[in-house]
Formats: structure tokens, C-alpha cells, sequence
């Protein structure tokens, strides 16, 4: 049996180790231990110790906190479906094996589950590494779908700035062999359309090229061995300045400072048609195969943003390298601006709100025959969405309705819950949302209130003499207007005064 003085000791041993930032697997059997010896202890000591949490890097979702979600998903589906997209859904664990060796250094935070019935599983970590698999094993070749569910990811969570171990993403892909650009440019539109609509402030979507930052390293003399993680590093500039990328890409990564230096001079470098222009006439780029394939896309792709009215949001940035290994030709990011103060010329960037880009290798590492789909797509970064506007809802007071109901059956005397309950009960027949008050004999002024306190509009009002005469008297919460209806008319009436 284990006693307290063992337990503190066990303790003490599990917070040495996470502050030594030691082996997650040798913490986990640490903490386990821990929680067997406290399990031995038991008594009633035990039960009044119950953390009453939920787990690091989650959150529950209050009505209110729903209400502004299911908000902002309605106008995320509504622009996928505006786009002529397919609904799928995947499990939500995977084999293990389908998920490694897909993230890069990202790897490190796939969740494993343990060995359930033979088979080594993992939570998902995204939602198109699993849309590869389900192309792959189905044969399928040409699809346009969406997806709209959870992930999760072992990060050291940053609640603040809308990072969690839990969280849902929205995809939007096109698979299938087509002519340059064109789906990639709908991709962009698609994320153009959905940042305008939600009204989040100002944004700029960056968009670079995995083959020109490819032939970009090849001519910088970066070791083909060395790409994939100076492209990891390259990817840190927009939180990092240039001199402390380049001491980790000198310092941690073994790159000559010549090499760093000759990159440096590049991803510095944004704009739009006119320095694709430039850089088709740059003389080492362009003798680079890959780096001149990506240009010249990326100068198709220009022209149909303009013929989309929308090149004025959209930035080429050397800079963009997006962490994912899977990743082959066009990459973008959105990210929201934010005027820091009037003085400032440049807006800053508060963050990425979507990502995504061109992964024609993907569903071929799935294939048994290695045949390759080749895709795009886009994946919106909800959570930060929500926390934005939930700021931007707490800020402006707004009141938000929790619930759709359309009216509240109320009555004006005593005993009358029959035909209360007979009315509602025609409402909901109708397909009307409708409540009541669950009080045999409601106070009239109670009832009225719940109205003021919910955001219902209506009150559809049951006393001896409206029975008596047929009608129903609908009163407007708003104006206090009241106005008798006949019983067989009052659906059309709710419908219509309800319907914008």
C-alpha cells in the first residue's frame, strides 16, 4: 500500500520530469503510477480532491458560444456548396501507419491511442491526409468535396490565440487531373468569399510555390538532404525577423552562411505580376526547371485572381513556406490585418485564418499501384474565426439569440394548459418552432417576460373569449402591437412575420 508520504515523493518525481521536458512516454508511465498510488490511498480523503476540469486543450461551447459557431459554419458550407461541393466524413481515428510520415516535423504531435484489439491507431491529425486514404481505397479520381469535423493535435496548447488540442477544421478540395490554375484560383476565391462574409476586418492572402522555393534553395546552394527543414525554418518568418532565422538555419541547421545570406536576398521579396516578372528574368532562377515551372504557373494563377476581381488581396511571398511535407506546387495563407495606429504604413498581421495549397503526391503514397490524384484545397481556420468574433460580439454587446423559436403559446386566465398544450401541439405539426411555459396556470406577465429574456417575437395568446370566438390574438414582444387572428390562419401569420 502506498502512503501520502510515497505519493508526494511520486509527485514530485512527475514535476521534476515535465520541468526537465522529459520523454512524453516516460511522464505518461510516471503519471500513471502516480494516479494508481492516489487510487491505493482511496478513503474519502480521495473523493473531495476531484478536479472538476476538462482536459488541457479543450473547452465546452455555451448556447451562446454555439449559436455564434453554427453562424459562422452556415456561411462557410453555404459558400462550399455555392462552389458545387460533396459532402464526406471519415473516422475519426486512423491507423497509425496512415499517418506517419505524412506531416514532416509536425509528426511529433499525432495523438496515439493504445493497442486496441490488434491494431495501433492514431486521432486524426487533419482532415486530408485521411481524404487521401478514403480517394485511394475507394478508386476514386475526381471528386469536389468539403469536411467539416474535429482534429487533434498533441501541441502545448495556446488557448489564447485559439490554438487547442482539440478543434474542428473546414476543407474544401479538388481531386482530379485538370488544366493549371483554374481549380487553385477557385480555391482562393473561395476563401476570399468566406473572409468578406464574415466581416472579420481587413485580410491579405499569401501565396508562394513549393517548386519555386525548391529551385529557389537549389540555386541558393542548399543541399537537396537540407530542403524540407530549411523550408521549416523559412516558414517562421512571419513571427521570427530574417536574423534570427537565419542564425537557426546557420547555427542549428549546418547551412553555409553564404547559402543562408543568398536566401535571404529572395524571401524578403513580395508583390504581385510584376515581380513574377521579375523573377522569370532573374538570372539564376530562371535557368532553374522547377523554379521557372512555378513562376509560370504563378503568373496563370495572377491572371485569373484579376479575371476574379480579386489579385488586390492577394500577395506572392517568397517567404510562404507552410510546414507540411505533403505539400507540391501553389501554397497559400490567409492572414487578418490589423492597423496597429494611424502612423503606421504597413498593417500588421494578427494571424493565419486559412491555409492549404497543392498536394498531387498524396493519395499516390495510399495507392498500391502508386497511381496519383492530383489535388488542391483549402482548409479555414475556425477556431481563430470564432474567438475574433466572439471578441467582436462581447465588444459591440450584441444580444445573440440561443434559440430559433418563433412564438411562445401563452395564456391570459387560469386553466387553460389543454388548450395550451392543443395549440402548440398544431404549431409543431406545422413545422412551427414554438414553446410554452411548462406551468399549468403561467402568470401572463412571466410568460411575457421569458419573451423579452429569449429574443422570441411572438406570442400567440389563449384566453376564454378568443376560444370562444375562434381567434388567436398574436402579440408583437417588440411594438406590444396585438392583433386577433383566426385559428386557421395563424401558422401563415407566424410564417410570415417571422420569415426575414
Amino acid at each position: 500500500m502506498a502512503d501520502e508520504a510515497a505519493v508526494r515523493a511520486q509527485a514530485e518525481a512527475v514535476r521534476r520530469l515535465k520541468q526537465d521536458k522529459a520523454d512524453p512516454d516516460e511522464i505518461a508511465k510516471e503519471v500513471a503510477k502516480l494516479l494508481e498510488m492516489k487510487a491505493q490511498l482511496g478513503g474519502d480523503e480521495g473523493k473531495h480532491k476531484f478536479v472538476l476540469k476538462t482536459p488541457k486543450g479543450t473547452r465546452d461551447y455555451s448556447p451562446k458560444q454555439m449559436a455564434i459557431r453554427e453562424r459562422v459554419f452556415n456561411a462557410i458550407i453555404t459558400c462550399f456548396k455555392r462552389h458545387g461541393a460533396e459532402v464526406i466524413d471519415t473516422p475519426v481515428f486512423e491507423l497509425k501507419e496512415t499517418l506517419t510520415g505524412k506531416y514532416g516535423e509536425d509528426s511529433k504531435l499525432i495523438y496515439d491511442l493504445k493497442d486496441q484489439g490488434g491494431e495501433l491507431l492514431s486521432l486524426r491529425y487533419d482532415l486530408t491526409v485521411p481524404f487521401a486514404r478514403y480517394l485511394a481505397m475507394n478508386k476514386i479520381t475526381n471528386i469536389k468535396r468539403y469536411h467539416i469535423a474535429k482534429v487533434y493535435r498533441r501541441d502545448n496548447p495556446a488557448m489564447t490565440r485559439g490554438r487547442y488540442r482539440e478543434f474542428y477544421q473546414c476543407d474544401f478540395d479538388i481531386a482530379g487531373q485538370f488544366d493549371p490554375m483554374i481549380p487553385d484560383a477557385e480555391c482562393l476565391k473561395i476563401v476570399h468569399e468566406i473572409l468578406s462574409d464574415l466581416q472579420l476586418g481587413d485580410f491579405l492572402i499569401k501565396v508562394n510555390d513549393r517548386r519555386i522555393l525548391d529551385g529557389m534553395f537549389a540555386v541558393c546552394g542548399v543541399p537537396d538532404s537540407k530542403f524540407r527543414t530549411i523550408c521549416s525554418s523559412v516558414d517562421k518568418l512571419d513571427k521570427m525577423p530574417w536574423e534570427e532565422v537565419r542564425s537557426e538555419m546557420v547555427g542549428e541547421k549546418g547551412l553555409s552562411p553564404e547559402a543562408a545570406d543568398r536566401i535571404g536576398e529572395y524571401v524578403q521579396l513580395h508583390g504581385g505580376l510584376d515581380l513574377i516578372e521579375r523573377l522569370l528574368q532573374d538570372p539564376k532562377l530562371s535557368q532553374n526547371k522547377l523554379a521557372k515551372e512555378g513562376l509560370g504557373d504563378m503568373k496563370l494563377l495572377f491572371e485569373y485572381l484579376t479575371l476574379f476581381g480579386i489579385a488586390g488581396k492577394i500577395s506572392f511571398d517568397l517567404s510562404l513556406a507552410r510546414g507540411l511535407d505533403y505539400y507540391t506546387g501553389v501554397i497559400f495563407e490567409a492572414v487578418l490585418l490589423q492597423q496597429e495606429n494611424d502612423h503606421v504604413e504597413e498593417p500588421v498581421s494578427v494571424g493565419s485564418v486559412a491555409g492549404g495549397g497543392r498536394y498531387d503526391g498524396l493519395v499516390g503514397m495510399f495507392d498500391p499501384k502508386g497511381r496519383k490524384v492530383p489535388c488542391v484545397g483549402v482548409s479555414i481556420g475556425i477556431e481563430r474565426i470564432f474567438s475574433i468574433l466572439e471578441q467582436k460580439v462581447e465588444a459591440s454587446e450584441e444580444k445573440i439569440r440561443t434559440t430559433e423559436t418563433q412564438v411562445l403559446v401563452a395564456s391570459a386566465q387560469k386553466k387553460l394548459l389543454e388548450e395550451r398544450l392543443k395549440l402548440i401541439s398544431e404549431l409543431w405539426d406545422a413545422g412551427i418552432k414554438a414553446e410554452m411555459l411548462y406551468k399549468k396556470n403561467p402568470k401572463l406577465l412571466n410568460q411575457l417576460q421569458y419573451c423579452e429574456d429569449t429574443g422570441i417575437p411572438l406570442v400567440a395568446i389563449v384566453g376564454e373569449q378568443e376560444l370562444k370566438d375562434g381567434v388567436v390574438k398574436l402579440r408583437v414582444v417588440a411594438t406590444r402591437e396585438e392583433v386577433n387572428i383566426r385559428r386557421e390562419s395563424l401558422v401563415e401569420e407566424i410564417r410570415m412575420r417571422t420569415s426575414q
